[in-house]
């Protein structure tokens, strides 16, 4: 695993702080359109699966102060820095860290205890792309412990009837993962796409879905990340 030296990095303008590894897996910008996307309810019980460094969680904490908030991170060194990150935000209150694999979650954590269940899941299979050297990195990003429908099921057990899954994932691989969700009678019910500017195609998209909820899917504006291509942000990413 990877351990070594650790950058702090800031959010919100210097409200929040977020350490990771120099050269281990780092958050993106997913895991920053993941937290907004959600709309979590006051007192929501929220389950973060596979959390990393649990910057996800920390976001949340800061936008909904009146969320609990559990992170579940399989990596040693990861979950290290969640801790370590939830204590230097003084979250230890609302925040708690669960070491432990998600295929495993029976053994976990209860179930139908979470009103909302967030997951960045690795976007390739194993048999996709190059693996990273780092397996930090590699675990986070290839399906090497945890496939989609393992996530997904892992949500499934977590949720209550009616609670709510929110996910991102890559736009081509939309259909996986609507055979998982509906593998886990999970219902899509909210679907943003993302692309990198006007005019350029969705290269991710923004899912929320229900645990035993109707037909009825929104499909609000699309998000762009910049105005132009290389160019600024676009007004909606610097409003975060």
């Amino acid at each position: 695993m990877t351990a070594g030296e650790i950058t702090c990095d800031t959010l919100f303008n210097g409200a929040l702080s977020c350490s990771q590894h120099r050269h281990g897996y780092r958050f993106s910008l997913d895991a920053i359109l993941l937290a907004h996307f959600c709309k979590p309810q006051p007192r929501d019980l929220v389950l973060d699966l596979g959390a990393g460094c649990g910057v996800v969680s920390l976001i949340l904490a800061y936008r909904h102060p009146h969320l609990d908030l559990t992170c579940l991170e399989i990596q040693g060194p990861l979950a290290a820095l969640a801790r370590r990150n939830i204590e230097q935000n003084q979250l230890g209150s609302r925040m708690r860290l669960v070491m432990g694999d998600l295929r495993l979650i029976r053994e976990l954590l209860p179930v139908g205890g979470f009103d909302l269940v967030v997951a960045n899941p690795p976007y390739f299979p194993v048999t996709c792309g190059r693996l990273n050297p780092d397996e930090e990195q590699a675990m986070a990003r290839h399906e090497l412990c945890a496939a989609l429908p393992d996530v997904v099921g892992a949500a499934a057990f977590a949720l209550r009837v009616k609670g709510r899954l929110a996910l991102i994932y890559p736009a081509r691989r939309a259909e996986a993962m609507f055979a998982a969700l509906r593998q886990h009678r999970l219902t899509p019910k909210r679907l943003r796409l993302v692309h990198p500017h006007p005019g350029a195609g969705a290269t991710h998209m923004l899912l929320e879905a229900v645990k035993g909820g109707g037909e009825e899917l929104s499909v609000p504006p699309p998000l762009y990340v910049r105005l132009t291509p290389g160019g600024e942000y676009s007004p909606e990413l610097t409003s975060f």
